[in-house]
């Protein structure tokens, strides 16, 4: 770094607040003031120690082996070169750093748990890049989301940090696109969320079988008006940016090679992930429910060898039929808060 970069002390204490959140059981926090999110990085003075983004593209970065010549870069490039210099964290250390934060409010810990995901949050700003051409406007929005992860966050539940904040970065970045549409204000409506993640998706698949995805088609699949798919699909018709695209005219180097150089991130959206958030999800659900819905779900939703109706039944003093509808509604339940908390993986959890 170089002589005028600013220092940060990460022995200023964190303001304390009366008691930590807990993690909302709807997305009305999206409606929040998203400043409160900062907080926990409040020994950080945004306006005066931070550079502005524009600053950073007059940044002079040393290459070459003999670190010879500069050469200015845009702050996108700028800020990815920047981000590799965290390490990604094993389980042991952010279990570690999440517990000591949660427990004490140890800012230097929650620090290391923000700058360890930091890449997660280009990640998956990147899946947005065809809805808004400002990278950094989506990046910006995922740190915001990323740092009310971690203010959130409970290691104790067996979840890991990346799996758990995915849902608040896509969430604050995805509330963002929808207040700032380009060329269409597509709203906020959780309808209109699930067709922006889905809308793609369900039309390769609709082509995949053999079908022709018109807008008529895929209204019914979604079980929304006509109008509401062509709104989404005109601002899903924005300008690309592409990944493997030089990021400077003439220049060769792309956000895909700066990403991909430190080797791959250990914990993208796979099969196990997806698991591991839903898990967390129903967690956070059973907080709210009795006992014998608690039990019904682990006996009778999530085993493979389900305990049969009568059974719990009989334990609890209550009919077959009181117990069967009460599995229904918890289905219900879990479809809608799977739905919109973690909507890629409704498909492999909501049957």
């Amino acid at each position: 770094m170089s002589e005028t970069d600013p220092e940060i002390d990460p022995e200023i204490e964190l303001e304390s607040e009366d008691e930590i959140e807990v993690e909302p059981e709807s997305d009305d926090f999206l409606n929040e003031d998203l400043t409160d999110a900062i907080d926990i990085t409040s020994e950080i003075d945004l306006e005066k120690d931070v550079p502005p983004v524009d600053s950073i593209s007059q940044a002079l970065i040393p290459v070459g082996e003999k670190n010879k010549s500069l050469v200015p870069l845009d702050p996108l490039t700028a800020y990815l070169q920047e981000i590799r210099l965290h390490e990604v964290l094993s389980e042991e250390e952010e279990y570690r750093l999440a517990v000591r934060f949660k427990e004490t409010g140890d800012v230097k810990a929650a620090y290391r748990l923000i700058t360890s995901n930091l890449v997660l949050v280009v990640k998956i700003a990147m899946t947005f890049r065809r809805e808004w051409q400002n990278m950094m406007d989506l990046i910006q929005e995922g740190n915001v989301g990323l740092m009310k992860a971690v203010k959130n966050f409970d290691p104790l539940r067996g979840v890991r940090l990346p799996a758990y904040a995915g849902w608040w970065i896509r969430s604050y970045i995805l509330k963002y696109l929808l207040d700032n549409w380009r060329l269409v204000k597509v709203g906020t409506t959780n309808t209109r969320r699930k067709l922006l993640y889905n809308l793609k998706k369900e039309k390769e698949k609709l082509e995949s079988e053999g079908h022709i995805a018109t807008t008529k088609l895929l209204a019914e699949r979604f079980g929304v008006d006509e109008k509401e798919v062509v709104d989404v699909s005109i601002g899903l018709g924005a300008s690309d940016i592409s990944v493997d695209s030089p990021m400077k005219a003439g220049g060769t180097l792309t956000p895909l090679d700066i990403l991909s150089a430190g080797g791959s991130f250990e914990n993208e959206y796979e099969e196990e992930d997806l698991f591991s958030a839903f898990r967390a999800l129903i967690e956070e659900l059973k907080d709210s429910l009795k006992p014998i819905e608690c039990q019904i779900i682990e006996q009778r939703l999530l085993t493979n060898e389900p305990r049969s109706l009568r059974e719990i039944g009989e334990e609890h003093g209550v009919t077959r039929e009181a117990i069967r509808q009460t599995e229904q509604r918890l289905k219900a339940k879990i479809k809608t808060i799977v739905s919109e908390r973690l909507p890629e993986a409704a498909d492999h959890f909501t049957d």
